[in-house]
């Protein structure tokens, strides 16, 4: 073993080639030119949250060929940070013995993810990929799931663009909480008062108001390579949305996580609460959601295979089996789309996001939305179903899971929806439970990212459903306590 990581990892995984040590060559040039002290190694959970170590600068070259060391129990949390596998036993509930006794898991950095922070003096970040001492992959790294997405799409001469839309509440804290009472797993949540009071919908006068701070997060997003197309001001209160240009696959889903931790941080340096949170409980907040365009190409050509021909309407016979396949896999890809509780309290009519498994021609309130048509070569679909906490990597692989099932089976989305919360569909699901349900019983999601990964998944959701279920909510006090 070295020193952090294991001594040769990166040959040991197979990833030694020339162009990542070329890569890693660059990182190092940059590491000197920037005079950096730290280096911030990073790696994205099953909830999409990052976890990492922060390292001294000087040990780049060989975190780079050796790795980091990082606590597998961390694969085997859920959203209050607690451990839900018995990870003191034989098998770690997991029956894998690499997952027992808390051991030690290997972060390999990609240097192709090499950033310098903008907003910590003296320190760059990498994205690194999970690995087991003896260089086998761990399988519940989700960035390989959507890389496998990928190489299926490579498989078929195809390639992908995702387009996201983001958005998110930027608060004023009035109260961090943080007395020794107020820890916890989770802990007390900051006490807030809005930034601005909304209702003004892409109006200049509350874009101005919070310009102080979304010019900061925009610069911050120049600075690390993101490509930032439009700051918008939502219809809530303190909501904010950020557009990005399309990206590659892996690429778009580096993006929204960097992008999403940048925030928080960012914001919590100035005094501010940034929250992906869909729906929040604080009065008259909206639901945030987390739109995803996406268009398939040919790998060779480049042309964007959704753009029907002159004469055709919306889409390509490609894209609408695509489409078709999105709508007929939304309810079992509903936990990614919405791994959270909370964010099946958007799924309401009228509310500018779906409730149930339909597409449209240019129609806000449809799951999937057809923009373009004959000869534009930025014709795509918007799949408006999920929240802005969802995690990257695991919904655009269940993305293209889906739209390339549809493509193998044909399928033909019915016509373009007119009356989007009343056309007849399958309703997408209410609650988290229903949702695990139908990723338990999928044929698709189990052949596409593996039986242990949905089983480990689930674990871990019905753990965080089975919290819920054990707590006594305001609602049910004010409904109950003075009524019986």
């Amino acid at each position: 073993m070295s020193d952090v990581g294991r001594e040769g990892l990166a040959a040991l995984a197979g990833m030694d080639s020339a162009d990542r040590r070329t890569a890693c060559a660059t990182v190092l040039e940059q590491i000197e030119n920037h005079g950096l002290d730290t280096v911030r190694l990073a790696f994205v959970d099953q909830h999409g949250v990052l976890r990492g170590k922060t390292l001294m600068a000087a040990q780049a070259a060989g975190l780079l060929a050796n790795g980091c060391a990082m606590t597998s129990t961390l694969l085997a949390k859920d959203t209050s940070h607690r451990t839900v596998f018995p990870v003191w036993q034989a098998g770690a509930g997991l029956d894998m013995a690499e997952m027992e006794g808390a051991g030690d898991m290997m972060m390999l950095p990609d240097p192709e993810t090499f950033r310098v922070l903008p907003w910590v003096e003296g320190c760059g970040w990498l994205l690194c990929d999970l690995f087991f001492t003896d260089g086998k992959p761990v399988p519940f790294c989700v960035r390989r799931k959507l890389r496998d997405a990928e190489a299926e799409l490579a498989n078929r001469e195809l390639d992908i663009r995702f387009g996201l839309e983001a958005e998110f509440h930027i608060l004023q804290v009035d109260d961090w909480n943080r007395r020794p009472e107020d820890a916890g797993q989770p802990g007390a949540v900051p006490d807030v008062s809005l930034m601005t009071h909304g209702f003004q919908y892409l109006t200049e006068a509350r874009g101005d108001q919070l310009e102080p701070v979304t010019e900061v997060l925009r610069k911050a997003c120049v600075a690390l390579n993101l490509p930032v197309r439009s700051i918008e001001c939502e219809f809530g209160p303190s909501q904010v949305e950020f557009t990005f240009a399309p990206m590659q696959a892996v690429q778009a889903a580096d993006a929204m996580t960097l992008f999403r931790s940048m925030v928080k941080q960012v914001c919590r340096r100035q005094g501010l609460h940034a929250t992906f949170m869909c729906r929040p409980q604080v009065a008259n907040l909206f639901a945030s959601g987390w739109h995803v365009h996406q268009s398939l190409l040919s790998a060779t050509s480049g042309d964007n295979l959704f753009t029907p021909e002159a004469g055709s309407d919306l889409l390509s016979l490609l894209g609408l089996h695509y489409t078709a396949g999105l709508l007929a896999h939304a309810v079992e890809a509903s936990v990614f789309a919405a791994p959270t509780i909370n964010g099946y309290k958007r799924y309401k009519s009228f509310q500018l996001a779906p409730d149930r498994a339909i597409w449209g021609r240019d129609n806000k309130g449809v799951m999937v939305r057809a923009i373009g048509g004959p000869g534009d070569p930025a014709t795509r679909v918007e799949n408006r179903a999920a929240e802005a906490a969802a995690n990257p990597y695991l919904h655009l692989a269940a993305q293209v899971w889906a739209g390339l099932q549809g493509i193998d089976d044909k399928r033909d989305p019915g016509p373009a929806a007119d009356t989007p919360y009343k056309t007849d569909a399958t309703m997408l699901p209410t609650n988290l439970m229903d949702a695990v349900d139908a990723l338990e019983a999928s044929q698709l999601f189990r052949r596409r990212f593996g039986e242990k990964f949905v089983d480990y998944l689930i674990h871990i959701k019905r753990a965080e459903i089975a919290r819920f279920l054990s707590e006594v909510t305001d609602w049910e006090h004010r409904e109950y306590f003075d009524l019986y």
